[in-house]
């Protein structure tokens, strides 16, 4: 193999060094040590399990360690979690079609190792414009409108945003993380608090998960008239605690308490729209009613009061006197149902360009700025974009919302035009490609459209046979559906490329992953999946901090009946997987020294990352 040369590795250092700020002496003695060719080099299986371990030390993240089980229930049906065994990689060969070369265990190399989250659903708790109580009229319908869990959210993805810090190196080739993508549902309910809080947790800033009143939880999980609502104070009374959840009083007051301090994620990420990013619930448009409740100073915790006068506005029977009529109502605090809170001008609920916007209110470290929206999608309200994560690998990010209704989406023809015209020329100029989108080949048939638009919207079908026509397509990963899963697509001559669906933030088992593109020197490609789990201990201590709130969360999450939780961890088969694909090109045109150098830079980014948590 042939890597850089001494020359052009002290090069490479002194630029970095100045680049990054750090000590010339320091970046070289640090990338001498770890070895500047790691990720391109041979690696042995007792090395994996070696790096492994390493990875996962001080940290419950890597599930290739450890996994997070539910026990066994007690005298009530709520259970707690456990330990379970860490899970190897499963090989598929459902793309590739035959056996893979045993050699390429000793042979590959990393092209890009990347972080994927998803489904975040950041929620502001205490916001007026929620509709928690419909949970009430129907719990497994209006499930995505209240969990046990609610409050905690920020402290989740601050824990997670933790377990992939932890996870910065890879287990398999040692190679350094160099991005990280967000398929979508960030902000649960469109609130600004929700999108701003998101974002200021994975750019590694603080944020005080409250709104409205500081010190005083204003929701209805405080509330004794709520019976419906996990109420941890005194869950006595309603379904949860004859479920057995557990009394908890103080973790309300926690959850608001203190800032939750980001350790932020150490590689430049990018983010796509998600349904819950573009309607209200990810189903339903919004109305100027909920709009001026969710800045108010009245919250519903009934669902008589829910559907009269937040949903109300949605129906066709509302006419304008009648909602002047009730918002004189809920100004005057006339309507049943309602409590009074302090109301947050922060809770605006924002516009689709205001999501995008936001976006480019970040840190440059790790930005990017945009974070993959540029200033292109902003001036011409484009919502999908595209990127270079290396020399040789470029994404897509696309956005597969329905803009009308309904929490599934499609593919609007301008969209797969403008897409169809990027992968034949990604595929002349031999780049590997990525796809990231919210939802997946699942939930891709929402064709609904306002009366006139005319414009095609395609549906999986069709956006699966696109992609099977350009082979340098090796990955498309995506969420929505909150739970693992993979799945193979093939098409003519064994070609074909992976679909790759990670869980949520919000649900058991609260997990996302990393993908690594590997290149096994022998004609073939492979990209591992790992499950990682947030960095919080199995079993919730008391203490407040966010590690022991996060993993409270994942506990009342696993006891969620109405949300199926076991099943959305997916088989052994969508968890930590090495899925085989053949080349589609070969890649012996991306030399070892070229890697070298994308690695070298990628350590360097992290080297400063750590170098500032210690400062």
């Amino acid at each position: 193999m042939s890597g850089l040369s001494r020359r052009q590795f002290v090069a490479q250092v002194v630029a970095l060094s100045a680049a990054w700020g750090l000590s010339a002496e320091l970046l070289g003695q640090t990338l001498s040590a770890q070895g500047a060719s790691a990720g391109v080099g041979p690696r042995t299986g007792a090395a994996i399990a070696d790096a492994a371990a390493a990875a996962a030390s001080g940290s419950t993240g890597s599930t290739l360690v450890q996994t997070v089980l539910q026990g066994s229930a007690g005298a009530t049906k709520y259970r707690t979690l456990v330990a379970g065994p860490g899970e190897p990689y499963v090989p598929r060969l459902d793309v590739l079609g035959r056996a893979p070369n045993a050699a390429r265990v000793a042979a590959r190399r990393s092209l890009l190792y990347l972080g994927h989250l998803s489904d975040l659903h950041v929620i502001d708790a205490q916001s007026p414009g929620r509709i928690e109580p419909m949970i009430e009229q129907n719990h497994s319908a209006w499930g995505s409108a209240f969990h046990p869990q609610d409050p905690l959210t920020v402290h989740v993805t601050a824990a997670m945003v933790k377990g992939f810090s932890d996870l910065r190196v890879s287990a398999v080739t040692g190679a350094p993380m160099g991005a990280a993508i967000v398929t979508g549902d960030s902000a649960d309910m469109h609130s600004h608090h929700e999108l701003r809080w998101y974002i200021d947790i994975l750019d590694g800033k603080s944020v005080l998960p409250s709104s409205g009143s500081s010190g005083t939880f204003e929701g209805v999980q405080a509330w004794p008239e709520a019976t419906w609502a996990y109420r941890p104070n005194d869950p006595a009374g309603g379904d949860f605690g004859d479920y057995g959840f557990p009394r908890l009083p103080e973790l309300l007051l926690q959850a608001i308490a203190r800032p939750v301090e980001s350790v932020g994620l150490p590689v430049p990420w990018y983010a796509v729209y998600g349904n819950h990013d573009t309607l209200l619930l990810g189903t339903f448009g919004l109305s100027s009613q909920l709009r001026a409740l969710a800045l108010g100073g009245q919250k519903a915790y009934s669902v008589d009061a829910t559907a009269s006068s937040i949903l109300e506005g949605y129906a066709a029977t509302a006419s304008p006197l009648q909602r002047m009529i009730d918002a004189i109502g809920l100004q005057l605090s006339l309507r049943p149902g309602f409590r009074s809170v302090s109301p947050d001008d922060s809770r605006y609920l924002f516009e689709q360009r205001d999501f995008m916007a936001e976006h480019f209110v970040t840190e440059a470290t790790p930005g990017p700025v945009g974070h993959g929206f540029t200033q292109h999608n902003l001036d011409s309200g484009q919502t999908w974009w595209k990127t270079e994560l290396t020399p040789g690998i470029r994404a897509f990010g696309l956005d597969t919302c329905n803009q009308v209704a309904g929490p599934d989406g499609a593919v609007s023809d301008t969209q797969f035009q403008w897409l169809k015209g990027e992968l034949q020329a990604a595929q002349a100029e031999k780049k590997l490609v990525l796809i990231f989108s919210h939802h997946n080949s699942l939930t891709l048939e929402n064709r609904a459209q306002r009366p006139g638009d005319t414009e095609v919207l395609h549906g999986a079908e069709e956006f699966v046979d696109l992609m099977l026509q350009y082979p340098v397509v090796i990955g498309w990963l995506n969420g929505h559906t909150h739970l693992n899963q993979i799945l193979a697509h093939t098409g003519a001559a064994g070609r074909g490329f992976w679909e790759i669906t990670t869980a949520s933030c919000i649900d058991f088992p609260q997990q996302q992953q990393t993908v690594e593109v590997v290149d096994n020197r022998d004609g073939t490609l492979s990209l591992f999946t790992t499950v990682v789990d947030h960095a919080s201990p199995v079993t919730p201590g008391g203490s407040g901090s966010y590690l022991d709130l996060a993993s409270q969360s994942r506990e009342l999450a696993a006891n969620d009946w109405a949300e199926t939780p076991l099943m959305r961890r997916g088989s052994r088969l969508d968890r930590n997987t090495e899925l085989l694909l053949t080349a589609p090109f070969d890649l012996t045109s991306v030399s070892d020294a070229a890697l070298e150098l994308q690695h070298t830079a990628e350590r360097a980014r992290l080297l400063a990352y750590e170098q500032k948590a210690l400062s």
